[in-house]
């Protein structure tokens, strides 16, 4: 999926690109029945309280509800259409069923309308096909992957991510995860074969202050231009770098400092991702 870039006939088309969504079928609004409106809280919490800065406005959206359990087993379905979701970075497919119920899923890179998919365990190693792990063979690139069996997809749902299956031991085998990170998943998690679409979203270049503020994103200060009172790196003569390591307005070190601190879920890791 190529990148539409302009003619910089303005200082803002310079460096702007856009998709150019040839992988999108044209003409087709979304389901009605498959959106619900969308509480957009710009940062605040339910006291009212900004706890996320510089998240605020943005055009409006109509969530689309995604099908992340794909538990219709056996039932085959059709894609119907490849559409534009504002709210993720990844295209989503329509899929009709033979019941007649319609569904969306996140489209997996070569999905095109009228591919024929199906879910469970017997189901064939084909792109959109979902499946549990241990009917999966090793060395297979899979996305939207459960972290519990039934719980829905977690894992590698965003444009072009996906997990690969390195080994199976017990009831658990070993993912290589986006990050480059080994985790044990238990055998009957459900994965969906293939890797997320629309490839080149990483490379979309924003280009302008004001596309930002339609994807809902406030302008950001730097602190080391704010002043003391307001920074840890504010203040100084003329353009100072703040005179200490970076970090929040709080203090917190911005690199190299560990956050972690979900001590439940370090049993499943295997390899971490910065070794």
């Amino acid at each position: 999926m190529p990148l539409k870039s302009f003619r910089p006939i303005t200082p803002t088309l310079r460096y702007k690109t856009v998709s150019d969504f040839a992988d999108v079928s044209q003409g087709n609004e979304p389901v009605r029945k498959l959106t619900t409106k969308l509480h957009r809280p710009g940062g605040r919490n339910n006291k009212g309280h900004a706890t996320s800065r510089y998240k605020g406005g943005g055009h409006r959206r109509r969530y689309r509800i995604i099908d992340f359990r794909r538990d219709k087993t056996g039932i085959p379905a059709v894609v119907a259409a490849v559409e534009y979701d504002p709210n993720r970075s990844a295209r989503i497919a329509l899929l009709n069923y033979a019941d007649g119920e319609k569904r969306y899923i996140v489209a997996p890179l070569g999905l095109k309308p009228g591919d024929k998919l199906v879910s469970g365990a017997d189901a064939d190693i084909v792109t959109g096909n979902a499946l549990p792990i241990r009917n999966i063979p090793l060395g297979t690139s899979v996305h939207s992957l459960e972290l519990q069996p039934g719980r829905g997809a977690r894992v590698a749902r965003s444009a072009g991510t996906m997990c690969q299956v390195l080994a199976k031991e017990g009831d658990y085998a070993q993912m290589r995860m986006p990050s480059g990170e080994v985790r044990r998943f238990h055998l009957d998690c459900r994965c969906v074969i293939g890797q997320v679409g629309n490839l080149d979203h990483e490379n979309i270049v924003i280009g302008k202050a004001g596309r930002s503020r339609w994807l809902g994103i406030r302008p950001h200060v730097r602190g080391v231009a704010k002043n003391p009172v307001d920074h840890p790196m504010g203040g100084g003569e003329g353009k100072s770098s703040g005179g200490r390591h970076p970090c929040s307005p709080w203090g917190q070190p911005a690199k190299g400092y560990k956050t972690r601190r979900n001590k439940a879920t370090s049993k499943w890791i295997v390899r971490r991702r910065k070794k």
